[in-house]
Parts: structure tokens; C-alpha cells; sequence
């Protein structure tokens, strides 16, 4: 015979189930009328421009230290270009991440439900988005940027271990500090045209992804095991703070002409860069906070990261 607490069991979970539905039918209705083909939506044979930014000189890493006052204009937008290229690069990475982690997360799931019909539908979105990051550094002509191979490695272990929630944090984590910066950079006249067009499509784009994962991750941290939800702390935590090392890739610095150890230095001890990138994890920590995955060990992590006062 059923328990009342089975029966309350069950009704949480068709509850959960049916409210993952209705999401999904909504995301999949907004990606029907906000999809871009960024091959046709881009004049991708349109010149550079000159003295035009490829990212707004606050966001640069080295942006208000000392080393930045001594660069001349020119050094700084130089810099300003392989930045880009260098989160572009991060980009691409976190989404090839992205992509495996959702193929993996819908593997059991009932293939005709709206659920796994959005996850696909993202997974297409976050194809045309790395091709379009790859094509934005190569038209800028700067190098593409790996991340150290400890951290590349790292992440074929996360991809084969991460449990549900963890996913969709470290998902989180990846989409929501590089969409805060987007959206101060496509409306910014001072930067590129292309640049400009690539950081509006994502940005529209990844607003459904945000929200996809966010249901998601708060639906899993009220029904998954206690082991998971304390799993996801300590992994988000520690996803943090290998995100903001790779956040920029030192060997840019030496590509502009510039003092590696000096400029890592000086980025690490710049009040403005830590404010920065505070600001543009905000929201996200503000909501992990929220649904209780910044408890415990997670916060100190996410404190020693600097991406959380």
C-alpha cells in the first residue's frame, strides 16, 4: 500500500515533470522566432574599422593598473583584440563542455518530450555559436587561446563524471559572467561592427539557455539526493575558480608586447578587475545563493575564485 509520504513523492515529481514541460514549450516557441544564421546575419566580408575596439577598453583585464597607463593607445586596443580572442576561445571551450554534458543529460530522458526537443534545439544553438566565435577570431587575426592542458584534461573528467546539477552549474557559470559583459558590449558604438553582431546573437540566444539551466538546476537541488546537492557545492566551487584562472590567457600579454609575470601580477592585485568581475557574477551568485548552492565549502571556493565578495 502507498504511503502518504510516497504519494506526496510523486506528486512533487509530476509536478517538477510538468513544469519542465511547460518551460520547454516556451523556450522552444522563443527559439522559433529569435534564431540567427550568423553565416547570413553577418557581412562577415565587411572590412575592420579602423579605431574601433574588438572589446570595451573596462572590461580588459589590465584596464586602471598601472601597466595600463603606461601603454600607449595603439597597445591598448592590441590588447583589447587578443582579449577577445581570447574569450572567444574560452568560449568555444565551454560550450563544446556545454554540448557533451546536455547530450549526456537527456541520453535517458523520453525523446518526444519538450524537455529533450529544447536540449536539442540549444545544442544546434550552441554549434552556429562556436563556429561563429571561431569565425570572429579568425577575422580578427588573432591566435585562438587553449586553456593549460591540467584545465583541458580536467574538463574530459568533468564531462564523464558531472551528475545533473553540477552540469547545469558549471553551465551556469560558463554562460552568465561572459552574458553580462555581451550585453555592455553589442550596444557600445566604440567596438567593432562584427564583434558588435556576434555578441547580439549570442546574447539573444543565450538568454533561453540561461533560463533552461536555471529551471533545471533549481528543480534538481529541491529533488536530487543530499550526496548530489553537496557534490554540486563543492564542484560549482571548484568550477569557479578554474574559470576565473582561464578567464584570460597570460600568454596574451607576451603577444602585445608585454611583461608576462608584471601584467598576471598586476591584474590580480587591480581592484577595478576585481570589481569587474564581481559584478558580472552577480546575478548568477545571487541565485546560487538563493537555491542553496553556496552553502558550506562552495562559498569559500567561490570566495577564493574573486568572482564572490
Amino acid at each position: 500500500m502507498t504511503t502518504v509520504t510516497e504519494r506526496e513523492v510523486l506528486r512533487d515529481a509530476l509536478g517538477l515533470l510538468r513544469d519542465r514541460e511547460q518551460v520547454a514549450e516556451r523556450l522552444l516557441e522563443s527559439s522559433a522566432k529569435h534564431s540567427f544564421d550568423p553565416d547570413k546575419e553577418l557581412d562577415w566580408d565587411a572590412p575592420l574599422e579602423d579605431g574601433k575596439w574588438f572589446w570595451p577598453p573596462e572590461l580588459l583585464s589590465l584596464y586602471d593598473t598601472p601597466l595600463w597607463r603606461k601603454m600607449s593607445e595603439d597597445q591598448r586596443m592590441e590588447l583589447a583584440r587578443h582579449e577577445a580572442a581570447s574569450l572567444a576561445s574560452l568560449g568555444i571551450w565551454f560550450e563544446i563542455i556545454l554540448m557533451q554534458l546536455l547530450v549526456r543529460h537527456i541520453y535517458d530522458k523520453s525523446l518526444t518530450s519538450n524537455h529533450v526537443r529544447y536540449a536539442l534545439t540549444e545544442i544546434a544553438d550552441e554549434c552556429r555559436h562556436s563556429m561563429m566565435f571561431a569565425r570572429m577570431i579568425k577575422k580578427g587575426g588573432a591566435p585562438a587561446y587553449r586553456v593549460p592542458r591540467m584545465y583541458h584534461n580536467l574538463a574530459r573528467v568533468l564531462k564523464t563524471v558531472s551528475t545533473t546539477p553540477g552540469s547545469f552549474a558549471a553551465t551556469l557559470l560558463g554562460e552568465e559572467i561572459l552574458d553580462w559583459m555581451q550585453r555592455l558590449t553589442f550596444p557600445d558604438e566604440r567596438i567593432q561592427t562584427i564583434v558588435r553582431g556576434v555578441t547580439r546573437i549570442h546574447v539573444v540566444e543565450e538568454a533561453r539557455h540561461v533560463r533552461y539551466a536555471r529551471e533545471e538546476l533549481r528543480r534538481q537541488m529541491v529533488s536530487a539526493p543530499r550526496w548530489e546537492r553537496e557534490l554540486t557545492r563543492v564542484s560549482c566551487g571548484e568550477a569557479a575558480r578554474v574559470f576565473a584562472t582561464c578567464f584570460v590567457n597570460p600568454q596574451v600579454y607576451e603577444n602585445v608586447g608585454l611583461d608576462r609575470r608584471e601584467a598576471v601580477a598586476q591584474v590580480k592585485a587591480s581592484g577595478h578587475r576585481r570589481e569587474v568581475m564581481q559584478s558580472g557574477a552577480g546575478r548568477l551568485t545571487e541565485f546560487l545563493d538563493d537555491i542553496g548552492v553556496l552553502n558550506g565549502v562552495s562559498r569559500r571556493l567561490w570566495k577564493s575564485s574573486g568572482l564572490l565578495a
